[in-house]
């Protein structure tokens, strides 16, 4: 398992020494997973949280009529899981899936919970990302309150350049909360102005 990736991510935040380290590392389960394959359903129990070393996952929202709605991407070094249901053992309101083949490493809210006692700086560090995830999620709701599709599509791009040559139409489409066809009219108008 290769736990480079995942510490040099704590590190921006946290630091760590040996004992701490290898007690994270110890809690950690390495899973690899194949395109398309679910690591969630929903109505499922939320029993991990999920580093992303390598691959494309995609949260979403499937409505009783079968619509998908997009919640999330995540890309290496991005943390992924149905918080709410994770946090308090229900039932999974998401649905989460490997865009591509990916490598996971998860930790389980028992397991969570150990981390918070044995080392307490991991209250701070988990604070911070779920700062960080609300101000995102913060700020994307305004932009779909205020920006006309096409400058969140331009938005999209600028803040996940990377994301947008992994990920399809449909799915960048359902993220953006617009059908693919008018998802393909602003790529289309985009090329022509250039």
């Amino acid at each position: 398992m290769d736990e480079s990736l995942v510490l040099k991510h704590i590190s921006r935040h946290i630091s760590l020494d040996s004992r701490e380290t290898s007690f994270f590392l110890s809690l950690l389960t390495e899973k690899k997973v194949q395109k398309k394959e679910l690591i969630l359903k929903q109505q499922q129990v939320c029993k991990e949280i999920s580093f992303v070393q390598s691959g494309v996952l995609r949260a979403f929202y499937l409505d009783p009529s079968g619509k998908e709605s997009t919640i999330m991407f995540a890309l290496p070094d991005w943390w992924i899981t149905d918080m709410y249901c994770f946090i308090n053992q229900k039932p999974a309101m998401l649905t989460i899936e490997a865009l591509e083949e990916s490598s996971l490493l998860q930790l389980k809210k028992d397991s969570l919970d150990e981390l918070y006692s044995e080392v307490p700086k991991f209250e701070k560090f988990f604070r911070i990302m779920m700062q960080n995830a609300y101000i995102r999620e913060q700020l994307r709701t305004i932009e779909n309150l205020s920006l006309p599709a096409e400058e969140r599509y331009y938005t999209f791009l600028k803040k996940y350049p990377l994301a947008a040559e992994r990920i399809t139409q449909k799915q960048i489409a359902s993220y953006l909360g617009v059908t693919p066809e008018f998802l393909s009219s602003i790529k289309t108008n985009k090329q022509k102005k250039s």
